[in-house]
């Protein structure tokens, strides 16, 4: 194919299975990390048991890895253009799964904390990079077509997280949880040697090694602040206190970036409107979507009486309706426009969201269900449309930055949400006991409420597109 290999495409089979493959390469990288990410939370108290320390002190397993994906994000592309794409995403598959086994095999706490550091590490440049070979690979008009099998893996891996975890302490051993990652991670690796294209960057830069430490020590402080808060175990002044150095040290960077030529990420990416729109408002409509995995559970065990691998359950219409989605959104897209559905989709988000505070004990489970289609039917199209929009007028040169920025951007909406989520319901709460069914309830249906009127208000962001972007996107022949 001549077209690839004028794209900068080396050292790859002329092989139109390249295409076909490809999205489904990157999207068992993702699945696998995502899920990853959300399914060691249910196996906190059986790993506690066996290591004979308390629950809390595992904090650190899961803070590790977050501090992890922020600080190595950033590094991403730079990797990508340097070592070529296969090679980093390769490498960053096998260093996943290798991980995973180290985590399994694990003695103590401080082995676990330092595999979960690694795999971290993996994840990180699975995450841009897989994006970025998407992104470089195929044409504006079927972009959209090959990102959905890398959205719906994002989507649906939390919602399985809580239920498959719940499962594998039930009946097996906390460590199966990361020896499921194994199968997946050997076959991605392998498709990856074959199928993966290679594109390095055009003009080689330096490391912008200052740029790592200001924006990673930011970032990974911000991320830890949000996540350490978020579980209550920090004190309000204290959490500002932290926060503000985190701002102030971004900051900095910022300072920074506009006096390096070679920048670690490229800031001035944001004066591309349809980049800025995307990517700064999709991170507040992430806020409340990234508060429902949180919040959801709360509801269905505490306030409904339902056990965890119920409440697992439960979650799984979401995914369902990401799925359904998938096969429609290329078709709603090119039919309606990106602004038209950013805008309305938006605020129909916010409404399912506002509409899970109609649930009670007594609330039939068949509405429930619907509510959870809904849920993961809407978001799915917001995201295909956010990422998508995200890349509209990216040129090829900046590909790179775009993908680790929105990267780095997205990996803290999600820190950002579950602080949101958890601080919202503790807030609502107040000194009532979390052992009251009633109050508790009435505390989520407030906390949804809450985030529902934040995502119906993000919608406004949308507004600064224009009815022709992302045209280039959805010009996609359907068959």
């Amino acid at each position: 194919m001549r077209w690839m290999r004028h794209a900068g495409w080396r050292n790859v089979p002329d092989k139109p299975a390249v295409k076909v493959w490809l999205p489904w390469v990157v999207a068992a990288a993702f699945f696998m990390e995502q899920l990853d990410s959300t399914i060691l939370n249910t196996a906190v108290p059986a790993m506690a048991l066996d290591f004979h320390v308390a629950p809390l002190s595992l904090k650190a397993v899961v803070a590790s890895y977050i501090l992890s994906l922020a600080v190595c994000i950033p590094v991403s592309g730079w990797m990508a253009d340097r070592f070529g794409t296969r090679r980093v995403f390769g490498s960053a598959v096998a260093v996943f799964t290798l991980s995973s086994v180290l985590c399994g095999l694990s003695l103590n706490v401080t082995m676990l904390v330092m595999a979960r550091v690694l795999q971290g590490l993996g994840a990180a440049m699975m995450m841009p990079v897989g994006r970025l070979t998407i992104i470089r690979t195929f044409a504006r008009s079927e972009l959209m077509t090959a990102m959905n099998f890398v959205i719906v893996p994002a989507l649906i891996g939390p919602l399985l997280g809580p239920v498959v975890g719940g499962l594998i302490v039930h009946w097996l051993s906390w460590r199966v949880i990361f020896f499921i990652n194994v199968p997946v991670g050997v076959v991605a690796w392998l498709l990856s040697r074959w199928y993966m294209p290679d594109y390095r960057g055009q003009i080689p830069r330096p490391l912008d090694l200052r740029g790592l430490i200001l924006f990673g020590s930011g970032a990974a402080l911000l991320s830890w602040v949000l996540e350490i808060f978020g579980g209550h175990v920090m004190g309000f002044m204290a959490a500002i206190g932290w926060l503000l150095l985190a701002l102030v040290i971004l900051v900095l960077y910022g300072w920074h970036e506009h006096r390096e030529p070679f920048p670690l990420l490229r800031l001035h990416l944001f004066r591309v409107r349809t980049f800025r729109i995307s990517v700064l408002g999709g991170f507040v409509t992430r806020l409340g979507v990234g508060g429902l995995p949180f919040l959801l559970p709360l509801l269905y065990q505490v306030g409904l009486g339902y056990a965890a691998w119920q409440s697992g359950l439960m979650m799984m219409p979401i995914a369902l309706g990401a799925m359904g989605m998938k096969v429609a959104s290329v078709r709603v897209l090119r039919r309606f426009g990106f602004r038209r559905v950013l805008i309305v989709n938006t605020v129909m988000v916010g409404v399912v969201i506002a509409l899970y505070a109609s649930v009670h004990a007594v609330t039939p489970i068949i509405w429930i269900v619907l509510l959870g289609f809904a849920q993961g039917f809407f978001s799915s199209l917001q995201f295909s449309g956010m990422n998508a929009m995200a890349y509209a007028d990216v040129g090829e040169a900046d590909s790179s930055m775009a993908s680790t920025l929105a990267s780095s951007m997205q990996q803290m909406s999600l820190s950002f949400g579950l602080a949101c989520g958890t601080l919202l319901a503790g807030w609502y709460l107040g000194d009532v006991p979390q052992s009251h069914p009633l109050a508790v309830t009435h505390a989520l249906h407030e906390a949804l409420l809450t985030l529902s009127l934040l995502t119906v208000l993000s919608s406004l962001s949308f507004w600064g597109l224009r009815a022709n972007d992302g045209e280039n996107m959805s010009r996609a022949s359907i068959a």
